[in-house]
C-alpha cells in the first residue's frame, strides 16, 4: 500500500495535477459508460448530419497531387506491384516487415498471429477457442468496452485497420495502370464499413488507429479519384465514412492530448488533415482549428531544441516526422503553409537523425519503444531503413540531397513529384571540417551531444559509440540509464534489445523496456526506475553528464540510491574501446555488469569472447578490480529475456548475452573491445592494455 502511494505521488509529481485530474474524470467516465452516451454506437447512415447540405462538391484541395513515374527512376516499380499482387491474393504486411495470410477482405476483428500457428511469446497463453470466443464477443461491444491489454496483443489486431497496404496499392497503380489495383481498394474500405459500424469493436478503440487509417485511406481516395472504379457513389459514401471517424477522434482527443506523446500529434493531424481537405464537412472547420492548434504546440513541447524526441525513441521519432513532413507538403501544395515553429523542428529532427544513422545501410540504434509503426511505407527499403526518412526530411527543408541516389528516393517522388528527382541534387551531408552548430551540437569527429534527448556520441576511426544518459522532463521509454550501443565497421555489435511485444505472457509484458537486457549495470535485481504498468514510469532516474569530449565521455545517474553509478566510456587507439563502471555504497549489494552482442559467430574462453566480424577476430572481455566476480554467457534463453533482441514487432532474435556478478559494497567493472592479439590485464588498480595504463578506480566520489 504505501509503495502504491509513492508511486501515484511520483507520477503527480511528475506528471501534474492536470494530468491527474483528467485521468481521474476519464476513469470515471468510463466506468459510468457516460462516454457510451457521449459516442453511442450506431449505422453510419446517423453521421449525415456532419455532411453539409451540398456534400457532393469537391475542393480543390489535394492530399498529394497524382503522380506519373519519370523515366529513368532509382527504385524498382516492379517490387510494388508485386506486393499489391500478395495484397489482392489474401495477404498483408504486419508492421512493415512479414506477410501474413488473411483471406481478402480479411476479418477485421480477427488477430492473424496469435490464431494461426504457434503463440509468438513464450508461457502458457489461453486456448486458440477461448481468444477466438473473446474476439468474436468484443466485436459486438462499445469501443470503450474492450481492453487493449490481454494475454494476446491488440496490436495484432489493429494492424490491417491502418490500411498501410493503401500505399502499395497506389504504388502499383501508377506503376501498372491496371484498374484492378483502385478496385481492391474501394471493396478493402467498403468491406471494412461494412463489419466496423461507428463505435463498435476494436478498430474504434484508439483514436491514433483511425487517424492512420484516415492518413491511408485519404492518400488512395485522392490518388485513384479519377479511376473508373471510384464512382460518384463510392466517393459520397466515402466522405461519410470520413467525418464519422473524425468526429470520434474529436470528441475523445483530450484523452490524446493527456499522453503528450505521438498520439496528441497523429490525433490532431487526423483532424487537421480532415478538416483541411474536406471543407464540405460541417465541422471542418473546427477541426482544422484544432489540428493545427495542437500540431503547433505539439512540435514546440514534444521535439526538443536539439532536435530529440520527448517520447525517448527513434522508431517514434520517425512516426511523428512523418506526419509533420506530410502535412509541411500538403501545406505547400495547397498554398497554406505551417508555422515556422513546425518547420524549424522538423529541420532540426532530421539533423539530428542525420548524425545517428549509419549512411551504408541505414541502421539506427534500437533505441527506445519501437512499435512497428511506419507511417508512410512509400518505399521498397527494410522497416530498419531510415534513408527514405532523411532524403525526404532533407529535400523538404534544404531542397538538397543527403544520400547518393537510390530506392530511398520514392518518397521524395510521392510528395514532391518527378520534378524533384530531375535533375538529382547533389549530396551534402555533413563535411568534416564543419563548426558546431549553434545550439551547440557538435559534429562528425567530435564529441557529439544532444543533451535535451539523452544522446551522446564519441567517434573513433571505424567506429562510434552511442550512449544515453537523459535528465528526463517527459515520460521515459526505457529504463536505460548509461546504456550504451558500439558500432564497429557499420556493425551494430553491443545493441540494444529492442521491444518485440508491448502485451503477452511473462516475460514478454513490455519485457525489454527493463534495465536489465540494457547494456548497463543492475544493482539488486532492480529497474533503475518503478514500471507501474506497460508504459509508465515513475521515480524517474536522472542522468548528468560529466565529461565529454573527443575521446572520452563520463556520466552518472542517481536510480540506485544509496548506490551511486559512474561510467566511462573512453575511444582507444585503432578502434578499440573501454568501458570502466564505478558503483559504490556504503553496505554490500548484487551488482551485475551486462552486454547484449549481435549473434556473430564466437569463440568463448573464460571471461571473454572473440567475435568473427568481417573476417577478423574482435574480442570483447570483461572483468573487475579484485577478483573474477562470476561470469555466464547466454544465448536466446528460452525461458527470460536474456538473450535475445528484436528489430521488427512481434520478432525476435537470438543474440549474445554477457554478464558478471559481484555482491559487495563497492565495485569497478571494466569491458574491452578490441582486437584478439590485444593483451588486457589488471595491475593493481590500474588496467594495462597492450603497453597502455589506464587507471580504473578513481581516489574520490564525489557529488
Amino acid at each position: 500500500m504505501f509503495n502504491r502511494i509513492k508511486n501515484f505521488a511520483s507520477l503527480y509529481l511528475q506528471l501534474g495535477p492536470r494530468w491527474s485530474a483528467f485521468r481521474a474524470a476519464y476513469a470515471f467516465r468510463l466506468r459510468t459508460g457516460l462516454i457510451r452516451l457521449q459516442m453511442p454506437m450506431g449505422e453510419w447512415s446517423d453521421y449525415k448530419r456532419l455532411l453539409a447540405e451540398r456534400s457532393d462538391e469537391r475542393s480543390s484541395r489535394l492530399a498529394v497531387e497524382a503522380r506519373r513515374l519519370p523515366d529513368n527512376i532509382s527504385w524498382d516499380k516492379q517490387k510494388a506491384i508485386d506486393e499489391a499482387d500478395r495484397v489482392l491474393n489474401g495477404e498483408i504486411k504486419y508492421f512493415a516487415h512479414e506477410w501474413i495470410k488473411t483471406g481478402f477482405p480479411p476479418n477485421w476483428s480477427h488477430d492473424y498471429v496469435t490464431l494461426s500457428g504457434a503463440p509468438r511469446h513464450e508461457g502458457s497463453p489461453p486456448s486458440q477457442s477461448e481468444t477466438l470466443r473473446s474476439a468474436q464477443s468484443d466485436m459486438n461491444k462499445h469501443w470503450s468496452q474492450i481492453s487493449d491489454d490481454s494475454p494476446t496483443d491488440i496490436k495484432f489486431i489493429w494492424e490491417p485497420n491502418r490500411f498501410a497496404f493503401a500505399y502499395t496499392l497506389v504504388r502499383a497503380y501508377v506503376a501498372s495502370h491496371d484498374e484492378k489495383y483502385p478496385e481492391a481498394f474501394w471493396t478493402l474500405v467498403e468491406d471494412w464499413a461494412k463489419h466496423n459500424p461507428p463505435n463498435t469493436g476494436p478498430n474504434w478503440m484508439d483514436g491514433q488507429e483511425i487517424a492512420l487509417r484516415l492518413m491511408a485511406w485519404t492518400f488512395g481516395f485522392f490518388q485513384f479519384f479519377n479511376s473508373p472504379s471510384s464512382t460518384s457513389a463510392r466517393k459520397a459514401k466515402f466522405i461519410l465514412l470520413v467525418a464519422a471517424q473524425a468526429e470520434r477522434v474529436y470528441k475523445n482527443i483530450g484523452y490524446a492530448i493527456s499522453t503528450r506523446s505521438n498520439h496528441t500529434i497523429s490525433e490532431a493531424f487526423g483532424l487537421w488533415m480532415v478538416g483541411f481537405l474536406f471543407p464540405e464537412l460541417k465541422h471542418a472547420e473546427k477541426y482544422l482549428a484544432l489540428g493545427r492548434k495542437l500540431l503547433e504546440r505539439s512540435a514546440a513541447e514534444q521535439i526538443f531544441p536539439d532536435g530529440a524526441y520527448s517520447m525517448y525513441s527513434l522508431n517514434y521519432h520517425r512516426f511523428i516526422l512523418h506526419i509533420y513532413l506530410y502535412m509541411i507538403r500538403l501545406g505547400e501544395l495547397n498554398q497554406s503553409p505551417v508555422s515556422s515553429l513546425i518547420y524549424q523542428r522538423v529541420e532540426s529532427s532530421i539533423e539530428y537523425l542525420s548524425h545517428l544513422i549509419n549512411p551504408e545501410t541505414g541502421e539506427m540504434p534500437v533505441y527506445g519503444s519501437n512499435d512497428g509503426a511506419l507511417v508512410l511505407p512509400l518505399n521498397n527499403c527494410d522497416f530498419t531503413d531510415y534513408r527514405p526518412l532523411l532524403q525526404l526530411g532533407w529535400y523538404i527543408t534544404k531542397k538538397e540531397f543527403l544520400f547518393e541516389s537510390g530506392p530511398w528516393d520514392e518518397d521524395i517522388f510521392w510528395l514532391c513529384g518527378g520534378e524533384a528527382l530531375i535533375p538529382s541534387p547533389s549530396p551534402s551531408g555533413r563535411k568534416e571540417s564543419e563548426s558546431p552548430s549553434p545550439n551547440g551540437r557538435g559534429v562528425r569527429g567530435e564529441g557529439e551531444s544532444f543533451p535535451h534527448g539523452g544522446i551522446y556520441l564519441l567517434r573513433s576511426s571505424s567506429s562510434h559509440a552511442l550512449i544515453h544518459c537523459a535528465d528526463y522532463t517527459s515520460r521515459p521509454s526505457h529504463a536505460d540509464q548509461l546504456h550504451m550501443d558500439l558500432w564497429i565497421h557499420g556493425h551494430n555489435l553491443a545493441i540494444d534489445a529492442g521491444t518485440y511485444l508491448y502485451s503477452g505472457q511473462p516475460p514478454w509484458r513490455n519485457g525489454l523496456a527493463h534495465t536489465s537486457v540494457h547494456n548497463t549495470v543492475t544493482v539488486d535485481g532492480k529497474d533503475q526506475m518503478t514500471m507501474v504498468s506497460r508504459f509508465t514510469w515513475t521515480n524517474w532516474s536522472q542522468g548528468k553528464v560529466l565529461k565529454h569530449d573527443e575521446n572520452i565521455w563520463q556520466g552518472e545517474h542517481d536510480g540506485y540510491k544509496p548506490v551511486f553509478h559512474k561510467r566511462a566510456v573512453m575511444a582507444l587507439e585503432g578502434d578499440r574501446w573501454l568501458v570502466i563502471d564505478n558503483l559504490v555504497a556504503n553496505e554490500s549489494h548484487d551488482y551485475k555488469l551486462h552486454w547484449l552482442l549481435a549473434d556473430f559467430p564466437f569463440e568463448q574462453k573464460e571471461n571473454l569472447i572473440l567475435l568473427s566480424l568481417d573476417g577478423m577476430k574482435y574480442k570483447m572481455q570483461i572483468g573487475k578490480v579484485e577478483g573474477n566476480g562470476s561470469f555466464s554467457l547466454v544465448r536466446a534463453d528460452p525461458n527470460s529475456t536474456r538473450g535475445w533482441r528484436s528489430r521488427y514487432y512481434g520478432h525476435k532474435e537470438p543474440a549474445i548475452s554477457l554478464m558478471l556478478e559481484a555482491t559487495q559494497p563497492q565495485v569497478t567493472f571494466w569491458s574491452f573491445f578490441g582486437l584478439e592479439d590485444d593483451v588486457v590485464e589488471v595491475v593493481g588498480d590500474e588496467l594495462k592494455i597492450n603497453s597502455k595504463i589506464i587507471p580504473l578506480v578513481e581516489q574520490s566520489h564525489t557529488r
